[in-house]
């Protein structure tokens, strides 16, 4: 990957790789799930702490096989074992389910596929009646396998037991000097038990990330896959092609989604709503027939119904604006509530403050909040109208129907229903000269 991130950290539609593989595990409803990871795997056991896996380690890296290997010493003789892989992200749990159900017979089930290219995979070998007879390394294989089509995926299911003896078994007899997963396939098939291919439909659902162009292939695949399961949903999706989704997004009808959109994390959008080409939306829920203009980024924010945001906002984690609340453009809100049908239309700053309703934030005002080393609450009641370039030195309270003047800085209290004017008087200098340029010779 030429990256100082483990591979399997990698972020595909905003969740790292092996986040992908665990949660597929999940959806299956397994008795365990092992996570078998080599030397420097340290930095993914921390990225991933929360999960509910078991870490094994592999101290030296001696192939699949002595990977897997490692981990059987937990599992019981009459579970069945499914191999996964960190860096293949997409497979789906209806296609790992039948898989499943294959080695539930008995049988070595084993994951196939037809790529368009097949270089770098190991290839299907079948005996004359069409069985598979093994499977050849592409490293190992000779010119005319090499030509066969049908390739391993590395997936394969099969019961603890004879896993264990076909493991306990490996040699590592190849060019690679490694204990291949791949030769158990010739063991089984030596002992008459049988080998179950399932070729998989979509070839993309088996592919694996070696590189960042290979990466950004399965993004692209995300990003369809995402979009269309929005428009099949009954959202308007300007062009699918332009949408990221790097997470969970629920909707109501008649949703609009403009262009180069990104949404992240869990997303809610209700009835109507309509969001503008280039937003960034990440863990908010937004109400119904709410608009969000152009270049809006929302952080953890909660807005209502028929609110209006933007252009060129910023909601920040714990914004919290009710229905019918407008902020303009170049305005920012953070760990602040907006009650119904406050305005802050032009370029302010709104932090650690509760504004009750029908508040007029005026161009320019901010909320100095903070004082070098602590954050303060900001209090304004119903009805407040706020001059331009007015600041409210926290901790303060404004109380209900007050006005303050354009300009002026206020660090009291200010009474409900007056006029605070805090500015210095303005003064006129009599026999002044602003001062001249000397001519440059």
């Amino acid at each position: 990957m030429k990256s100082r991130l483990p591979k399997v950290l990698q972020l595909l539609a905003g969740r790292p790789l092996l986040k992908h593989v665990i949660d597929t595990a999940r959806a299956l409803r397994p008795e365990a799930i092992e996570v078998v990871y080599g030397h420097g795997g340290e930095r993914v056991r921390e990225a991933l702490s929360a999960e509910p896996v078991r870490w094994v380690e592999q101290a030296e890296r001696l192939g699949t096989g002595h990977a897997v290997l490692q981990a059987m010493p937990h599992v019981p003789d009459d579970h069945l074992v499914l191999v996964l892989y960190g860096d293949v992200p997409l497979l789906g749990p209806d296609t790992l389910s039948r898989l499943i159900a294959l080695g539930r017979r008995g049988h070595l089930a084993l994951l196939t596929m037809r790529p368009e290219s097949p270089e770098g995979y190991g290839r299907i070998v079948r005996d004359p009646a069409g069985h598979v007879a093994r499977i050849v390394e592409q490293k190992d294989a000779s010119a005319a396998e090499l030509a066969l089509s049908e390739c391993n995926t590395g997936v394969l299911a099969a019961p603890a037991r004879l896993l264990k003896a076909w493991l306990a078994g490996l040699g590592n007899d190849n060019t690679q000097g490694e204990y291949y997963l791949t030769d158990i396939v010739g063991m089984a098939v030596g002992q008459g038990v049988t080998v179950s291919p399932l070729l998989i439909a979509d070839p993309i659902e088996a592919l694996g990330v070696n590189d960042k162009a290979q990466l950004a292939s399965l993004e692209a695949v995300c990003r369809h896959t995402a979009a269309r399961g929005l428009m099949l949903g009954g959202v308007t999706v300007a062009d699918p092609a332009r949408l990221d989704v790097r997470g969970r997004v629920t909707h109501g009808a008649d949703v609009f989604i403009d262009v180069n959109v990104v949404l992240e994390g869990h997303v809610k959008l209700g009835d109507r709503v309509r969001i503008g080409p280039g937003c960034v939306i990440r863990d908010s829920e937004i109400g119904d027939d709410t608009e969000i203009f152009p270049f809006c980024v929302l952080d953890g924010a909660a807005i209502g119904a028929s609110a209006r945001i933007g252009p060129f906002a910023r909601m920040r984690p714990t914004a919290t604006l009710a229905d019918g609340v407008h902020i303009g453009n170049f305005v920012e809100v953070k760990n602040a509530s907006l009650g119904e049908q406050s305005k802050a239309n032009h370029l302010s700053y709104v932090g650690d403050a509760e504004v009750g309703a029908r508040v007029n934030i005026g161009a320019g005002t901010i909320i100095a909040n903070y004082d070098g080393a602590n954050k303060h609450r900001t209090v304004i009641r119903d009805d407040v109208h706020t001059g331009s370039n007015s600041v409210l030195v926290a901790p303060i309270t404004v109380g209900e129907g007050a006005t303050i003047a354009a300009g002026s800085t206020v660090a009291g209290e200010v009474p409900a229903g007056k006029l605070t004017v805090a500015r210095a008087r303005q003064t006129t200098v009599e026999g002044w000269t602003r001062p001249v340029k000397q001519t440059k010779t």
